[in-house]
């Protein structure tokens, strides 16, 4: 198996321009000078050097995703499930892989091993979608599919669709991270964090029920905020609707296939970049 040297190669990119001007190094100083209707803009990847494409391309998620899921079979990585985190312990060149995938977050390294810690779409995709883990209790004894679904559905509110939505964009190979910071579900990368922009601020939306309450759309502040905030960052606001789920039975994983995806994007509407306004404005 050919071993990936993400790393190694945005290292060595960094390195090669150290040279080069200010003005064609970092884009986040290039972006702190744009006005703010100029950041409005922007759409489509937005690296964070020149050359960070390439790596990308020489490095396809895809293949880092597969080269991921057969190093953890081939080490039979156990992880431990304490509250909402998963925990799993693993050899470097399976925590390297994790890191370059963007899976969880390390947190520890210690006797030549690696530590991560996972939230619960993570660590489910890792078990149920790659199959590449097991999940334990404390105890060490072995949770079985069904009950680890019943777990997770009872600790996170609108888990169902939550995962629905994060294995829809990880399957098109997208980099899911979590949303929090930006008021939104989910945060959504055209490859590694570290290469490139966030592309996607991520809102999940299931389908209503006659019971259900307002959902997150239906006022003009419950769009205005995110919309606005995700523009301020230059994101484009991703909503993902999760239909099918009203006659649903969510504390069984048949639900998952019940569930469809559609998606939506929300985008502000800027009267300068519209042919009528520029010619009254001109």
């Amino acid at each position: 198996m050919e071993k990936l040297c993400l790393q190694e190669s945005i290292i060595e990119k960094v390195n090669g321009e150290a040279s080069s001007t200010a003005g064609d190094n970092i884009e986040n100083e290039n972006q702190e000078a744009k006005p703010k209707d100029e950041m409005m803009k922007l759409s489509g990847p937005r690296w964070k050097r020149k050359g960070f494409v390439d790596i990308a391309h020489a490095n396809p998620m895809s293949r880092i995703v597969l080269q991921l899921q057969t190093s953890l079979k081939q080490s039979k990585s156990n992880a431990t499930l304490s509250g909402c985190i998963v925990f799993v312990k693993v050899e470097p060149e399976a925590g390297e892989l994790l890191e370059q995938a963007s899976f969880g977050k390390i947190f520890t390294s210690q006797d030549d091993k690696q530590h991560f810690q996972f939230n619960l779409e993570e660590s489910f995709y890792l078990y149920h979608a790659l199959k590449c883990i097991k999940i334990v209790r404390d105890d060490e004894t072995p949770l079985e599919e069904l009950e680890l679904w019943k777990i997770f559905t009872s600790e996170r509110k609108g888990f169902p669709e939550l995962y629905k939505a994060y294995s829809h964009l990880r399957s098109k190979n997208w980099v899911v991270r979590s949303g929090t910071n930006y008021g939104v579900d989910f945060i959504a990368y055209r490859h590694h964090p570290a290469l490139v922009h966030a592309e996607y601020a991520v809102l999940v939306i299931p389908e209503k029920d006659s019971n259900a309450k307002i959902d997150r759309l239906s006022s003009s502040p419950g769009l205005c905020c995110p919309l606005r905030l995700s523009g301020s960052v230059a994101k484009t606001l991703l909503v993902l609707y999760i239909m099918g789920g009203c006659n649903s039975n969510k504390s069984s994983m048949s639900c998952l296939e019940e569930f469809t995806v559609e998606e939506r994007v929300i985008r502000r509407w800027i009267p300068e970049q519209s042919q009528e306004g520029n010619a009254y404005l001109n």
